[in-house]
Order: C-alpha cells, then sequence, then structure tokens
C-alpha cells in the first residue's frame, strides 16, 4: 500500500504540473485571442458540458472503486448502463441545446451546445477502464493519458482561437482533448466489456451509487448556479470577467484536490475498516494541501491586479477583484478535497447526499442574493456562503472517522498563521513599491520572491510537522524504516 501511494503521488504530481502548466498556457493564450463576450459565451456552454462528469458513469465508477470485490458481472453491467446513459444524454443535449440557448437569451450559443453533447457519449464508452485503473491504482495510465488528451486538445484551441474561431475555439478543445483521452484509455486498457449485463449487480453497485449521483447533480447546481445567473442577468461579457477570475483561481484549486482523490479514494476504500489510520492519513496530507494552497492563493490575492495587468492585460482589469475574493473561496475548497473520499471509503453515500441538499440550497440562496450587485456581489456571496459551510463538511468526515474536527483544525492552523503573516508582508511590499514607482511586471516579480522568502521560515517555524512529514515520506521512499516523529500514533501509509 505504501509503495502504491507513493508512485500514485509520484505519477499524479508529475501529471498535473504537465496539466495545469498547459491549461494555463492555453488559457491565457486563448484569453488573450478572445474578446471579454466571445469568452462568455464559450462559459455558457461550458456550465451545461459539465453534466458529463455527472453522467458518464452514473456514479457507477465509485462503487467499482469502493466494494472490496468485483466480479466481470459487475463491471459489464456498469459499462453497458453507463454507455447507453451517454447515448441517451448525448440526443438529449442536442434537443434541449435551442430551449437552453433561449434560456440564456443568447440564441448564439445554440451550436455550441448542440456539438458539446456528443461528449456525454465519447466519455461515457471510457469511464469504466478509468474507473478500474483507479481500483488496481494504475496511476501511470491514469495520470499521463488525459495530459496527452489536454496537450492534443489544447493546441488545437489555440490554433482555431488564432485563426479567428472565436467561443468555437474552446469548445473545438474540449471535444478533442476529450476524444483522445477516450481513444488512449481503450488503447492502455487490458479489459475490454462483454455483453451481459445483471440485475443482481446493477442492484447492488446502485444502492451505493445512487445517492452519490444525487449528491452529484447538487454539487453541479451548486457549481454552476453562479455562472448561470450572471450569463442570464447581468450579461456575455460579465459572464466572461467572472470566468476568467474563476479559472485562475478556482480550477487549480481543483485541481490541487483531484490527484489527491484519485490516489486516497481506492486507498481509503482498501483501509475503510481502519478509521484511525484513516484520520491520520487525512490530517498529514490536508496538512501538505494547506501549505501549498494558502500561501499560493492568499499570495495572488494580494497581488491581483498587477497579475491581470501582466499576465491576461489590461481588458480584463475588472477581474481582479474577483480574483482576490475567490482567493478564499479557493483555499477553503482545496481543504475539503478528501472529505467525500472519506465518507464513501466509510460507506456513508447518504450522508453526502443529506449534506449536499444544504450545501447547494446555502450557495444558490447566496448567489441570488449576490446577483443583484453584479460579478463582484455574486463573489461575495459565494466567499461568505462558504465560509459557512465548508467547514461543516470536516465536521461530518470527522464524525465518519470517529474522530475529534479538532484533530484536522489543528493540523492546518499553523500553516495559516503562515501565510496570513506572508500576505501582510507581501501587501506592504507592494504598497511600498507602488509608491516608489516601480514598474508592475518588476513589482511582481518582486512580491512572488519576498513571498516565498517570508513564508518558507514562517512556516518551518509555525508548522514544522509539514518539515518532519516531507523528510519522513523521503525517508520511507528511499526505503528507510524510521518513524518519523509525526507517525508515532499509527503508521497512515502502510499496510
Amino acid at each position: 500500500m505504501r509503495s502504491r501511494v507513493l508512485s500514485g503521488l509520484a505519477w499524479t504530481g508529475f501529471s498535473q504540473v504537465g496539466m495545469q502548466v498547459t491549461r494555463i498556457a492555453v488559457a491565457l493564450l486563448v484569453a488573450r485571442l478572445l474578446t471579454p463576450s466571445e469568452y462568455g459565451l464559450a462559459a455558457m456552454a461550458l456550465v451545461f458540458s459539465s453534466l458529463v462528469l455527472i453522467f458518464s458513469d452514473l456514479a457507477l465508477g465509485a462503487a467499482l472503486v469502493q466494494r472490496k470485490t468485483i466480479t466481470d458481472m459487475d463491471r459489464n453491467s456498469a459499462f453497458w448502463v453507463s454507455v447507453t446513459s451517454g447515448l441517451l444524454f448525448t440526443v438529449l443535449g442536442v434537443a434541449l441545446s435551442g430551449p437552453v440557448a433561449r434560456l440564456y437569451g443568447q440564441p448564439d450559443a445554440q451550436p455550441l451546445l448542440a456539438a458539446l453533447s456528443c461528449t456525454f457519449l465519447i466519455s461515457a464508452l471510457a469511464a469504466t477502464q478509468q474507473s478500474l485503473m483507479l481500483r488496481d491504482m494504475d496511476f501511470r495510465r491514469l495520470e499521463m493519458l488525459p495530459v496527452a488528451g489536454a496537450l492534443i486538445g489544447g493546441a488545437v484551441g489555440v490554433v482555431a482561437a488564432a485563426l479567428g474561431a472565436g467561443a468555437w475555439a474552446i469548445i473545438t478543445q474540449q471535444i478533442v482533448a476529450i476524444t483522445i483521452t477516450t481513444i488512449l484509455m481503450w488503447v492502455r486498457s487490458d479489459w475490454r466489456p462483454g455483453l451481459q449485463v445483471s440485475r443482481a449487480s446493477l442492484r447492488d453497485l446502485w444502492g451505493f451509487s445512487a445517492p452519490l449521483l444525487g449528491q452529484r447533480l447538487l454539487y453541479y447546481v451548486q457549481q454552476n448556479g453562479d455562472r448561470f445567473l450572471i450569463g442570464r442577468f447581468v450579461g456575455t461579457a460579465a459572464l466572461g470577467v467572472y470566468a476568467i477570475a474563476y479559472n485562475t483561481i478556482l480550477v487549480p484549486a481543483a485541481r490541487l484536490g483531484g490527484p489527491l482523490q484519485r490516489v486516497f479514494a481506492p486507498t481509503f476504500s482498501r483501509m475503510q475498516d481502519e478509521p484511525e489510520r484513516i484520520a491520520v492519513a487525512w490530517a498529514r496530507i490536508m496538512r501538505f494541501v494547506a501549505a501549498v494552497s494558502v500561501p499560493a492563493l492568499l499570495g495572488l490575492a494580494v497581488v491581483a491586479p498587477d497579475f491581470v495587468h501582466v499576465v491576461l492585460g489590461d481588458r480584463w482589469r475588472e477581474a481582479a477583484p474577483i480574483i482576490t475574493i475567490l482567493a478564499w473561496v479557493g483555499i477553503l475548497q482545496a481543504l475539503q478535497s478528501l472529505n467525500v473520499d472519506i465518507l464513501m471509503a466509510r460507506d456513508r453515500t447518504p450522508t453526502i447526499f443529506r449534506f449536499s441538499l444544504l450545501f447547494t440550497a446555502t450557495h444558490v440562496v447566496a448567489f441570488i442574493i449576490g446577483v443583484q450587485w453584479g460579478v463582484i456581489g455574486v463573489a461575495a456571496a459565494y466567499a461568505i456562503s462558504s465560509t459557512l459551510v465548508e467547514p461543516a463538511l470536516t465536521v461530518v468526515a470527522a464524525r465518519a472517522l470517529n474522530v475529534s474536527p479538532w484533530m484536522f483544525f489543528r493540523a492546518v492552523s499553523g500553516v495559516f498563521q503562515a501565510g496570513f503573516a506572508m500576505a501582510a508582508t507581501v501587501l506592504l511590499t507592494r504598497i511600498l513599491l507602488e509608491n516608489a514607482g516601480i514598474g508592475v511586471a518588476a513589482r511582481l516579480l518582486a512580491c512572488i520572491v519576498v513571498g516565498i522568502l517570508t513564508f518558507v521560515p514562517l512556516l518551518a517555524w509555525r508548522a514544522p510537522q509539514v518539515t518532519d512529514d516531507v523528510r519522513d515520506l523521503l525517508r520511507r521512499r528511499r526505503g528507510g524504516s524510521t518513524p518519523g516523529p509525526v507517525l508515532t500514533q499509527a503508521t497512515a501509509l502502510e499496510s
């Protein structure tokens, strides 16, 4: 288990570096080639297309990962139900593209929505293979194949934008990336579906997956409600500004948690009868996540105006205050990235669904209130509602493990102390340099350097456990056997 976890972290880390560099580079290039209205129009279509992530396998893949044993009949049944669902939603997507575009008040979105509907079926064709790779903890193939898809899709998207394709550049990028990934999943997978489907297998899998599918639907409403309301009531240009800020902050925060979820979802499932070991691993992992996300997002919040000017260009200057506000949302979301996986491992999918009802209702009410003040109002409302509900999920996960939630909060408190002190230092540096007349690019670079030089010693002082954890993992990676100080209670990553 230890070897697989460390290998998984290595492969996911490597792939995410490549994926993030690719996505950021493509997003910045496309943003410079498109107008805010074109970017906003594509964002409207992508709100609809993100349903693909929900209906690609009807959450049956999560059941394949969580179950202690599965049969070939389980695999076949999950595959054919997923493909049938993908075909159905492709047809529905094309049929509903016109009404959805009219709901937005943007008829130009109709062909974009229709084109993206094909990704329901394309994604479904590889959903079972992807779940089986995750169950087997085959992280090398699981991580590298989407990277190849993202690279090819990104290249196509940039070329299309340069040729004047407008919003179609982003749509084409999405379709190509998903298609290439699906093809590679089939080429590299060792499993092929049979023609049998078992009702008994589906009943067993569906008992676990049904509440999780409901949770994913609610999460979709929460994740896209803000953009739908902005596109409907404020306009495409405003949505483009909000979307670029959202992609700058919240998408990378989600990408940080995604690799961890892929590694630890099967790991926690194999440890599902040992909640104490899961709790120790959870605290350590989230301390790592905090050590990365807190300084990065707090620092970006402070330098947002300079970042937008240098990286995105002046046409996106209205995104700066939104980036500053959403940074706090990104931190909160990054720190919740394993909570649902813990509840799934402990077979608490009904709890996930019940919490999601509260979670979604709180956010949607906040969005409806905030849209009265435009995009900044929506961002501020999102930050407030996230502060209210995100920590509650930590409490729910802790109870599922029979530990105090203060175990988690104590694990990350030192990182937050170092992060806020760093942010204050960077803010003071930026003000002094601005008053001194230093150019924007030089000021941004200086703030980054000051932030790094300030945070590292502060982290070593206020959260020395992070250094201890790094040393312990390196020692174990080299084959050492002496446990570090954080493993005196339990050995979280061994079996």
